[in-house]
């Protein structure tokens, strides 16, 4: 199992997780088997999501998704994004 780990801030946290709904075909399709959208305790306009993957190889094409047709647009983001692939131990990175 691989995990893609993200964080960001946000604008509007309503707005953004409206936008991040709207992308729920694209997360099943994409191998998306399961998520966690969570914010730290205090901090309201910051996101942290966990999108779990069967394997590394589908987390990399998401990501890469995200990069190039998501992101770009920056709708309700503010500031920089932080996102890495987590590997369960025992797979090959």
């Amino acid at each position: 199992m691989a995990t893609l780990h993200i964080e960001h801030a946000v604008t509007d946290f309503a707005s953004w997780k409206e936008a991040y709904d709207a992308f729920a075909d694209s997360r099943k399709s994409a191998g998306v088997s399961s998520e966690r959208v969570r914010r730290p305790v205090g901090q309201p306009n910051h996101v942290m999501i966990d999108l779990d993957f069967d394997s590394v190889g589908p987390a990399k094409g998401f990501l890469e998704f995200l990069e190039t047709q998501v992101w770009p647009s920056g709708s309700h983001m503010s500031g920089a994004t932080r996102a890495v692939i987590l590997a369960d131990l025992d797979e090959s990175p």
